[in-house]
């Protein structure tokens, strides 16, 4: 029997932790744990893009969580390997408890062997080439008519110009940066966007800042087509497809900026979206 479709962050973390996705987390143990810190900065911009990274290894699967700068210190991965998933998924800091749960989830059930999943090569290049091919990846995803505002929740400028090209308005809000590429205006008042939108593009680390479930009850409110891009948590939100979330580009580690070679992301679309 599948587990009922989770309403929150935390229902899908206790059903985890109840075994209703599979083996108990209890049996699987971390073995590495990692903690990265690294800058972009795309050539012809100023905007330097600044992301800490939280990961943990079980078995054949990378968890994966972005955090904020000081929310974690490099510290917690010496200690981290050896522990079990049920433990780390009872910690008290959600960085850690969403990077638990997605290497929980990604190990029942990896990206690559999923039915569901429409592989997508991005091309071997450089960084502004394989960032170009990400973000129209994810922009594809949208159905969405000329004109439509896109709130686009965690900005990052190639995505902002495929938005564009799809014909979307984007409404871009992000708690580090003030304006686009372009010198549009950056937000960094999530609400004001959502009462403006016509469909919803978000970051996966709005699960470890606790903005999802915000923006998850408002697109299922509304009716809203919630369009998720994630390296943090992607197999935590693929969870939530035809919960809320109505599509999903899914990067398991390593990520794109980490390798110069193809590599592989996997779009989801929730049945009838």
């Amino acid at each position: 029997m599948s587990p009922m479709q989770p309403h929150s962050v935390a229902d899908l973390r206790q059903a985890v932790l109840d075994g209703a996705y599979g083996p108990p987390p209890q049996e699987l143990a971390v073995t590495s744990a990692f903690h990265l810190h690294h800058t972009t900065r795309l050539a012809g911009t100023e905007v330097t893009y600044r992301n800490s990274y939280l990961l943990l290894r079980s078995g054949d699967a990378f968890g994966a969580c972005s955090f904020e700068t000081g929310e974690l210190t490099p510290d917690f991965c010496a200690d981290a390997s050896g522990h079990t998933l049920d433990h780390l998924l009872r910690h008290e800091s959600a960085p850690v408890r969403i990077a638990a749960l997605d290497a929980y989830l990604a190990r029942v059930q990896p990206h690559r062997g999923s039915p569901a999943a429409e592989t997508v090569t991005l091309p071997t290049g450089t960084p502004e080439t394989r960032a170009e091919a990400r973000d129209a990846a994810v922009a594809g995803l949208l159905d969405i008519p000329a004109g439509a505002k896109v709130a686009l929740i965690g900005v990052v400028n190639p995505l902002v110009a495929a938005i564009r090209e799809q014909g979307g308005v984007p409404l871009p809000c992000d708690f580090n940066l003030r304006t686009t590429h372009w010198g549009d205006p950056v937000t960094d008042d999530m609400s004001q966007v959502l009462a403006e939108a016509d469909a919803v593009v978000a970051t996966g680390m709005t699960l470890s800042n606790g903005s999802f479930d915000v923006i998850l009850e408002h697109c299922r409110k509304h009716g809203l087509p919630f369009v998720v891009y994630a390296q943090s948590g992607s197999a935590v939100a693929r969870a939530f497809l035809g919960a809320g979330v109505t599509a999903l580009s899914a990067e398991p580690f390593p990520f794109s900026q980490f390798s110069a070679d193809a590599t592989a992301l996997y779009r989801y679309r929730a049945a009838g979206a």
